[in-house]
């Protein structure tokens, strides 16, 4: 594995820049397609005019705006950014190529369960985008696809939990709406790891990025308050989320999906947070070392 190349679409992102740490310490090189210059990264127009790098074995397309990245406004230009930044990149063809889209393209609903072989029914924006981005992946024989649907994931710095941290560790956290929405969730070492997983096994098609327990947003909002050592005790009110994010969007993180995960443990993947209460701990462990306590100076 020493002299094989993984190209990172979003390498520089919150899952991208974790995984690019992983392969490396497995020996891989490791090239980010990125609009951002680098001395390991190139851009999808580069890429498209010089085709794959030498030795590449794998692509990873992590790239794509995020959908709950709530400093944004729920704008239809805003929309067609994350149609176009997830679909519109996954064109190229590579021994293998593994996707990472997300459980919303299942149906939200509080009775019914998926998992690998549950068909995509689902009419609202997620739920089409998922489609349409994973259609994108119009990937032929012998190359194998594998297309990760992940979960919420939950890891420092990014995603989730670095727009929550704050409130919560003030002690204004709280559960959306009555909590009762499924919130399917995985640590962002074990989405890593089951993406270096596709790479070198034998795996293809789709594979749900999720942790072995289900859960609810009340039961996920409780596991982080203790891990914080805060309350959590001020529900955020429907009403409220729609005002401030747009229904469309508010709907998003108030309904959510009962979704397992079946092959990847079928085949030999071993989850290293299983439970939400270990993925919490690991991610509140260091925060408090990183909030800047006092002014720092250049001097």
């Amino acid at each position: 594995m020493a002299t094989s190349r993984v190209l990172i679409g979003g390498g520089t992102g919150f899952i991208g820049s974790r995984l690019g740490e992983l392969l490396i310490r497995s020996s891989y090189t490791v090239t980010n397609v990125s609009r951002m210059p680098g001395i390991n990264n190139i851009s999808w127009t580069d890429l498209e005019c010089t085709g794959l790098l030498p030795m590449t074995n794998a692509v990873v397309n992590c790239a794509g705006q995020q959908v709950m990245d709530l400093t944004k406004k729920w704008t239809p230009g805003f929309k067609q950014n994350v149609a176009s930044s997830r679909i519109y990149t996954a064109k190229h063809k590579p021994k293998v190529f593994v996707l990472i889209t997300g459980v919303g393209a299942y149906e939200a609903s509080p009775y019914c369960r998926y998992d690998e072989s549950s068909a995509i029914t689902g009419k609202d924006f997620f739920s089409t985008l998922c489609k349409d981005w994973e259609a994108a992946a119009d990937i032929k024989p012998p190359v194998r696809l594998v297309i990760i649907r992940s979960g919420v994931v939950i890891g420092r710095w990014g995603g989730m939990i670095k727009n929550m941290f704050l409130p919560f560790w003030l002690g204004l956290g709280g559960r959306l709406g009555d909590g009762k929405q499924f919130l399917p969730w995985i640590h962002i070492d074990d989405l890593c790891r089951m993406i270096q997983f596709a790479i070198e096994s034998k795996i293809e098609g789709i594979v749900n990025g999720v942790a072995p327990q289900v859960i609810t947003n009340e039961e996920f909002t409780q596991a982080f308050a203790r891990a914080l050592r805060r309350p959590a005790l001020l529900p955020i009110p429907e009403l409220l989320l729609k005002f401030l994010y747009n229904p469309e969007r508010a709907r998003m993180l108030l309904t959510g999906q009962y979704v397992i995960s079946k092959r990847a443990e079928g085949i030999g993947f071993k989850f290293r947070y299983k439970t939400i209460d270990e993925a919490c701990k690991e991610v509140a462990r260091l925060y408090p070392l990183k909030l800047p306590l006092t002014p720092t100076s250049s001097l």
